[in-house]
């Protein structure tokens, strides 16, 4: 452990001149003090954001949420607005980690986790992420875990985060709060794939904070659902998985959001997917053809090519999950 500096921040502006300083943001501390511990992250300083008006969750104009983004993922699967409005959130938060860290680990850091990539793990290992120009150890080593979308010459890491697939394929926004002032950036903006530059994750400016991840309203009656495929039950990162919403009135599928995890470098929508289900009626022979459209652009490396036929059946289960519900 190499030395740093500790200060708990009682206000937002506290918070945000620590942000200036260069410091890191800490709440729950579930991923970045492992990273500490492994020296893949070195901060000198640590700014303690938990004590900060971020932990409510309150409905917004025409039945959208606002989650805070100290809110734990705990208090986020339980809450009755969660729950009721959105389930694939609820279930995508159950289905994470084990309940001792979703009791400690917040929404905002939650969607800010690194990969669990054992080469940008190990100190030892070439990892553009951790050391930009040392090359991806994955690209020719074990890579059954990593990318078959999304992955370039630089990078094939996954993004672990499971609620994430929920937010992208809401396409909810992400709040940020800076010394520039506040904005608002679409999910599927906020995480970059890696591209050219890995090392940059998110698009985030300095010192900017996550107040709060907003969830737009959707089309009534809103059915959705999180489905997770891994090696095993507990406390296991996603193989693949597929967060699917559909809005069903008369008999015709009028909107769908669909968004897949463990198979891209950030969670992976999939318009493709979408497109084929609008305007069609609900059949089994619709979720199978839709459901093929759900890894195209996928490049499998070379112990991963598994994950492009059980991203289609996964995706093809969930719709079918989703979509039988009465």
């Amino acid at each position: 452990m190499h030395p740093f500096s500790y200060t708990k921040a009682a206000d937002i502006d506290g918070a945000l001149d620590g942000g200036r300083r260069g410091g890191r943001y800490i709440a729950g501390g579930t991923t970045l003090v492992d990273l500490m511990r492994e020296n893949v992250e070195r901060p000198g300083e640590l700014i303690d954001i938990s004590a900060l008006p971020l932990h409510d969750i309150t409905g917004t104009a025409g039945g959208g949420l606002r989650i805070g983004a100290l809110v734990s993922m705990a208090a986020a699967a339980a809450h009755p607005k969660v729950r009721a409005a959105f389930p694939v959130v609820a279930q995508a938060l159950e289905l994470s980690a084990s309940p001792q860290l979703r009791n400690m680990a917040t929404i905002g850091g939650n969607i800010m986790q690194r990969t669990r990539c054992t080469y940008f793990r190990d100190v030892r290992a070439a990892c553009n992420k951790r050391r930009p120009g040392s090359g991806c150890a994955a690209l020719d080593g074990f890579n059954r875990s990593h990318a078959i979308l999304g992955a370039s010459d630089q990078c094939a890491a996954t993004h672990p985060s499971d609620v994430a697939v929920a937010f992208a394929a809401l396409e909810a926004g992400v709040r940020l709060l800076g010394p520039d002032g506040e904005r608002s950036l679409p999910f599927a903006d906020f995480l970059l794939p890696p591209g050219s530059t890995p090392h940059q994750e998110q698009a985030l400016r300095p010192g900017e904070l996550i107040t709060a991840v907003e969830i737009p309203a959707h089309p009534q009656p809103l059915k959705s659902g999180y489905l997770k495929v891994r090696d095993r039950q507990s406390y296991e990162f996603a193989l693949t998985s597929a967060a699917v919403a559909l809005h069903v009135r008369g008999g015709v599928i009028r909107a769908a959001k669909i968004a897949a995890g463990g198979v891209g470098t950030v969670p992976w929508k999939l318009p493709a997917v979408e497109r084929h289900l609008i305007g069609e009626r609900p059949s089994e022979s619709l979720w199978a053809a839709a459901a093929e459209r759900a890894a195209d652009g996928a490049r499998p490396l070379r112990h991963n090519g598994f994950k492009t036929e059980l991203l289609k059946r996964t995706v093809a289960r969930q719709l079918r999950i989703v979509g039988g519900r009465k």
